[in-house]
């Protein structure tokens, strides 16, 4: 399918933070899965150091670039299309609170559209979240001040997960997050 590159999120502050993380976390030995992979920037840069890089993404558009680049993707919703499990899961979901009104409504919007809280597409991440993590699995989740780091810890606590604040940055009105998440002990 020829893409449409005026669809597909190209690397941004948010990108590049989220990178940073993650070349600090990725292992040698980890089997990564990226969602949401978008141009696939990240997983390019990650397929240098893991032993196995997936990625995932809803938009036809940035699935078929991402492909274009060489990165392995499979075209679905979050992780449902995805079978093996993974030692790093990275993240940078649709984040920003988004009005019905507000909306666009083309394949770009999927990247940015966190529904009226910020947080719809991070909830249906948590609780699917599971069945692809590896037992000692890690997740690295980007988001913003604007989508409330309470709420969102919230969420993957009822889940059985712990999280922790692995980097921070100051933007112009907000705070991006990256979130490093685990199972709690015996979950």
């Amino acid at each position: 399918m020829p893409h449409h590159p005026d669809q597909v999120y190209i690397p941004a502050e948010d990108t590049y933070l989220l990178l940073e993380v993650a070349c600090r976390e990725v292992c040698p030995v980890d089997r990564v899965l990226e969602i949401g992979a978008g141009s696939g920037f990240i997983a390019a840069a990650l397929e240098k150091v893991a032993a196995l890089v997936l990625a995932t993404d809803i938009n036809p558009h940035a699935a078929a670039y991402a492909g274009e680049q060489g990165i392995d993707v499979v075209r679905t919703d979050l992780c449902s299309g995805v079978q093996k499990s993974f030692d790093l899961v990275i993240f940078n979901p649709p984040y920003l609170p988004t009005k019905p009104e507000e909306r666009i409504d083309d394949w770009l919007e999927c990247s940015l559209d966190g529904g009226e809280t910020g947080r719809e597409v991070i909830e249906r991440f948590a609780v699917e979240i599971s069945r692809v993590l590896a037992p000692a699995g890690r997740i690295l989740l980007l988001i913003s001040s604007l989508t409330g780091l309470q709420d969102v810890s919230g969420i993957f606590l009822r889940q059985g997960f712990s999280v922790a604040i692995a980097r921070e940055q100051l933007m112009e009105d907000e705070v991006l997050y990256v979130l490093k998440i685990a199972r709690l002990s015996g979950g």
